[in-house]
């Protein structure tokens, strides 16, 4: 059975992990869940509350490592949104 490679927080822009329909996107400014999961009471379940405890310890675990070294902010600047045109869609016809 392949092993999953360790799970390493704000350590790249394309890594997203999937526990049910809980989405995990790693960021390097944040870690980002979305979407759904039910943690049932069965094996199931268990392996999958499993699953995300190791996921968020390994955030905490990563944010206490930079509290440490002096290097967490107080607050992530988030850049503004901004619009593009969308280049796919035809241009409105005059008249």
């Amino acid at each position: 059975m392949k092993k999953t490679p360790p799970f390493v927080p704000f350590a790249d822009e394309r890594e997203v992990r999937t526990i049910d329909e809980l989405a995990i996107e790693n960021r390097v400014d944040r870690v980002r869940l979305h979407g759904g999961l039910a943690l049932t009471r069965d094996r199931a379940g268990l392996a999958q509350a499993r699953a995300l405890r190791e996921l968020v310890d390994d955030v905490v675990r990563a944010l206490e490592a930079l509290e440490r070294a002096g290097d967490l902010p107080g607050a992530v600047a988030v850049r503004p949104v901004t619009q593009v045109a969308n280049p796919f869609r035809e241009p409105k016809a005059e008249g």
